[in-house]
């Protein structure tokens, strides 16, 4: 159970745990090495925008794992986890510490990780001795957004590792935008073909949709049509669809049938880019999120908000055309662009001067 090995209390075990669980897409032999492997490790683990390294990894009962958590503000949190108990692929439990500056935070965790044919679910339960510790990590630190986000991060990595079996590069690039709008009406307009078709793309394309097939392994195939007569052809493979939460999926250039296809302009752009699109609900809007495992400067991902036309910007266009209101004029917005796929526009990049179809 997870309380072994912890004092009693008067406080019930329900006010100081925190559970947090996933179900992700991949077999539990892959998702116990991505979280058993410091390798692995080190791109996934923690919220949005940590990194981690690991200086020793011992994964036996009465082994010691200790680990520095970089925080995005230059914040160093150094850790030290102690092995209770490891049953692979099925369980892990721990104690764990902080160190140094940290060393007030202390508990315990379990992780299980379940078969649900082919699929896995991850729960990870931290318990702490007194409902107070819990309250002052959940205030101080986040805890709860933090675990939320950490088994969140696993799954894209895992996702990514299924793919193509090669790990990421680079760190995450993550963009995210508050949405005037209920959340059940964002997910339609990401996920419907006449939705889609008014908002996708950079200025100057108009979006045709070939195929929507929106279930793990179905497709999203698509062709850009530019008033100079320039076709450029996209392609998504969706691998989680939990509405209207979340949508992963592996995105990358394609071919009129369908296929996979090199970038059509110079650069060392990858064949495949992992996505993660979140949509949260906040008391009537929607925070959308959309995170990629694969940036490289090179390609410029980062400024396609500032040169075509603002993904999220149109897709609030889009959100109020949908309740019948006049259509707006867009704008441009160098921060808002929700679709990592569509570089900024410079000479043989999409939306500057597409390449002809059949180039």
């Amino acid at each position: 159970m997870v309380t072994k090995n912890i004092s009693t209390t008067p406080d019930p075990l329900a006010e100081r745990q925190i559970v947090t669980t996933r179900l992700i897409n991949a077999p539990r032999e892959l998702v116990w090495k991505a979280w058993s492997d410091p390798s692995h490790i080190t791109h996934w683990w923690g919220p949005r925008g940590f990194t981690t390294t690991t200086s020793e990894m011992d994964m036996r009962p009465g082994g010691v794992w200790r680990f520095v958590m970089h925080g995005p503000d230059g914040t160093d949190f150094h850790n030290k986890v102690v092995y209770i108990d490891v049953v692979k692929p099925e369980r892990l439990s721990y104690r764990h510490a902080g160190e140094g500056a940290h060393d007030e935070i202390k508990f315990q965790s379990e992780v299980t990780f379940a078969d649900k044919g082919g699929k896995t679910e991850v729960t990870l339960c931290a318990v702490f001795e007194t409902a107070a510790e819990l309250k002052y990590v959940a205030e101080k630190f986040g805890a709860v957004e933090g675990g939320q986000q950490t088994l969140t991060r696993l799954s894209e990595y895992v996702l990514e590792l299924m793919g193509d079996g090669i790990k990421p590069t680079g760190k995450p690039f993550v963009i995210t935008r508050v949405v005037n709008a209920p959340r059940d009406l964002v997910w339609k307009v990401w996920t419907e073909a006449a939705h889609l078709e008014q908002w996708w793309g950079p200025k100057g394309c108009k979006l045709d949709v070939i195929k929507l097939d929106l279930r793990p392994g179905g497709h999203f195939h698509y062709a850009m049509r530019f008033s100079t007569g320039g076709i450029m052809w996209g392609r998504f493979i969706y691998q989680d669809v939990v509405q209207p939460e979340r949508l992963t999926y592996i995105s990358g250039f394609s071919d009129e049938s369908g296929g996979s296809a090199r970038a059509p302009f110079p650069g060392n752009f990858p064949l495949k880019v992992q996505n993660t699109l979140t949509f949260e609900e906040r008391a009537g809007k929607t925070d959308a999120a959309a995170s990629n495992a694969r940036r490289r400067r090179s390609t410029g991902l980062e400024g396609g908000g500032r040169h075509g036309r603002c993904t999220a910007t149109a897709l609030t266009g889009q959100r109020r055309r949908a309740v019948g209101s006049r259509r707006p004029r867009l704008r441009r917005d160098r921060d808002a662009h929700l679709d990592p796929v569509h570089p900024r526009r410079r000479p043989g990049l999409p939306g500057s001067r597409p390449a002809a179809a059949g180039q």
